[in-house]
């Protein structure tokens, strides 16, 4: 795959600068990414608030000067988070590289979090969570992420709104030096640049931002176990949630390419069998989608599909029939041949922009690839046998594999989805 070449060097303060020049436009997209979990279940609320006021405001500029100064050289900056890592993400003029720096280089050693910006935050956090939590998707997201990986963190990603109500500006502001620190941390940038100059640039104007411990990275969470799905009742409910899980392979393994195809051929895009069954033929629902979420030291797969109560038990039957079919008829080698196309095409067109190459190669420096992976993931797709995929999908995509939730109305789809077997709840 034509891929430029990515410079990278550790600087002192402990963070990883990678940087790639394409110069396809005159810009330049930066990603600093910087593990940042916490145990205390009243983490995600600290962090949210966190983030939400990090750009707004340090002792040398207020909220509209850091505005403003981005905005001269056509710059932004978002910020994230999640319960591995925080996020920045955003873009400039190439030209502009350096006035981005400097303000990112004062916003992370001085932001001051002012205590009007937390109180004005949290009230609209409050807000977002409310709406947020009388939404089925979250509420069945909510309900497979305990399902899966109990009370571990990784399960933590939307706070309460009392844990969020509960959150003062001490404990906001603590966080700025005890958990945005460099050690650990990666910032990309791919654009219209120099590689060498820029690492000279963000050496120089970053040298500011230290830190006495390093960056906090998310413990690994329990594997994956099999068994039943759990029945979630939500009253009144017309549709439901059908959200199953088993555990995947993450990039570095060698059956990884053989587990994405096979993943494909499932549900991975819209000519998979699954959709094929279940939207194309009985019409049960618009969508339906699996795919391989990477997770701190694996990977786990998720299928996933919302339908009308009346269809929920008839859904999941063709759902636990195609992980079946694919386990015990092997795709055969036209099936396989166009998910290798559509994996190798939907890989370059992913990479096309520099956003895209500046996401992917944080994400994969995240957990030690790096470019080389990229270009030589193609050759291992093509490599892939049909033997490999029934391979794959007779360990991974088995019915016994799995475990998941049926969010709905239990009063309406209970009866029906009980008696398919494998179900446990109210």
């Amino acid at each position: 795959m034509p891929l430029p070449d990515v410079v990278s060097a550790v600087l002192d303060s402990g963070v990883q600068v990678l940087a790639a020049r394409r110069p396809s436009v005159p810009l330049v997209e930066l990603r600093l990414r910087v593990p940042f979990a916490g145990d205390e279940p009243e983490h995600p609320a600290a962090a949210e608030l966190f983030t939400a006021t990090l750009l707004a405001g340090t002792e040398r500029r207020d909220r509209v000067a850091i505005d403003d100064e981005l905005a001269l050289v056509g710059a932004d900056l978002s910020v994230s988070v999640d319960p591995e890592r925080l996020l920045v993400a955003g873009s400039a003029l190439a030209d502009g590289l350096p006035v981005v720096l400097e303000v990112l280089a004062d916003v992370l050693a001085g932001a001051t979090h002012p205590e009007a910006e937390v109180a004005r935050e949290r009230e609209r956090l409050i807000e977002r969570i409310t709406v947020a939590r009388a939404q089925p998707r979250t509420i069945a997201r909510e309900a497979l992420q305990r399902r899966r990986f109990d009370d571990h963190p990784i399960a933590r990603e939307m706070p309460t709104v009392e844990q969020v109500a509960a959150v003062g500006v001490d404990r906001v502001r603590a966080l700025q030096s005890t958990a945005l620190v460099p050690r650990g941390a990666t910032l990309t940038l791919v654009g219209d640049l120099d590689p060498v100059a820029a690492i000279d640039d963000v050496e120089r104007l970053l040298g500011g931002w230290t830190g006495e411990v390093p960056a906090r990275v998310l413990a690994p969470p329990p594997p994956v176990e099999p068994g039943d799905l759990l029945l979630v009742h939500r009253p009144g409910s017309v549709q439901s949630q059908l959200r199953l899980t088993a555990p995947a392979l993450p990039r570095d393994d060698p059956r990884y390419a053989a587990v994405q195809l096979a993943n494909l051929v499932f549900g991975g895009y819209f000519s998979s069998r699954w959709m094929e069954n279940v939207r194309e033929d009985k019409g049960y629902t618009y969508g339906a989608h699996s795919g391989i979420e990477f997770i701190p030291g694996g990977a786990v797969l998720g299928v996933e599909t919302d339908v009308a109560s009346d269809v929920t038990a008839a859904a999941l039957l063709e759902t636990r029939y195609e992980l079946g079919r694919l386990s015990a008829v092997p795709p055969s080698a036209e099936e396989v041949e166009a998910a290798r196309r559509y994996a190798v095409g939907s890989l370059l067109i992913s990479l096309d922009s520099q956003g895209g190459l500046a996401s992917t190669l944080a994400a994969l420096a995240a957990v030690g690839l790096d470019v080389e992976w990229l270009r030589t993931h193609p050759a291992r797709l093509e490599a892939v046998t049909v033997d490999d995929v029934a391979a794959a999908a007779l360990e991974f995509f088995a019915p016994t594999a799995f475990t998941g939730v049926v969010v709905g109305d239990v009063d309406v789809i209970g009866p029906r989805v009980r008696a398919l077997g494998g179900v446990a709840g109210p």
